[in-house]
């Protein structure tokens, strides 16, 4: 048996409720060792580096 819905809910009151789920933009912030544009807490790409240690070598 299924859960039995106590009335009908409108399209505008549901869409109300899911206007909020918006994507937010990715956090950015500069790597330590080159200065690109990383996200947080991973490999910077440009320069294969975490926390000033070379972890990629990068050509």
């Amino acid at each position: 048996m299924s859960i039995c819905p106590k009335g009908k809910i409108s399209k505008a009151r549901r869409d109300k409720r899911r206007a909020n789920w918006k994507m937010s933009a990715p956090n950015l912030v500069k790597c330590s060792k080159c200065g690109s544009l990383m996200m947080p807490h991973r490999v910077c790409k440009n320069c294969g580096s975490y926390s000033q240690k070379e972890i990629i070598s990068v050509k």
